[in-house]
């Protein structure tokens, strides 16, 4: 398996890049999304609001990622009511994790690959599986929100991977 070593960034509160990197990860977070609603269960199914959280979590460190996890729900519920309000908290709980994972492995494994994005989806969307079954108390809701969700987290690890790796080399 291909292995990449790009230049990884671990940003602070304190640093202005830090809130520049968020806002245009944000930015994708909100575009994004509104091209997968178009498709009906778009958004289910391929899990748009996660994938710059996991770019940008992932380049810059787990403090941008956590910027965007947080506002990126949040501003499209505001505006565009998607995430509706009653998924929302589950939505937030997902994207913490995934900024949190992403950030904790690009700086323990200081490289991309294919198989560390595996295990960073598969971490977040585990954890916020069982969060989102405790939250709503719906274990089977939970899992098929778990199993629609497969062809999204395909694409952020093949997406993912293929724009850290090409597209922000610096």
């Amino acid at each position: 398996m291909e292995t990449t070593t790009v230049k990884f960034y671990s940003l602070n509160y304190n640093d202005v890049k830090t809130y520049w990197a968020a806002l245009l990860f944000i930015v994708g977070n909100i575009l994004f999304p509104q091209l997968f609603h178009l498709m009906p269960q778009g958004g289910i199914i391929w899990l748009p609001i996660y994938f710059f959280t996991l770019i940008g979590a992932y380049k810059y460190g787990w403090k941008v990622g956590l910027l965007t996890a947080i506002l990126s729900p949040i501003i499209n519920s505001l505006f565009f009511d998607m995430p509706a309000p009653a998924v929302l908290p589950a939505i937030l709980l997902k994207s913490i994790l995934l900024a949190i994972t992403a950030g904790w492995a690009a700086q323990r494994f200081g490289r991309i690959s294919i198989p560390v994005l595996i295990g960073v989806v598969l971490i977040y969307q585990a954890v916020g599986t069982l969060g989102e079954w405790i939250y709503n108390g719906n274990f089977y809701s939970a899992i098929q929100d778990f199993r629609i969700g497969i062809p999204g987290m395909c694409l952020q690890v093949l997406g993912g991977y293929t724009f850290i790796k090409y597209l922000i080399r610096k």
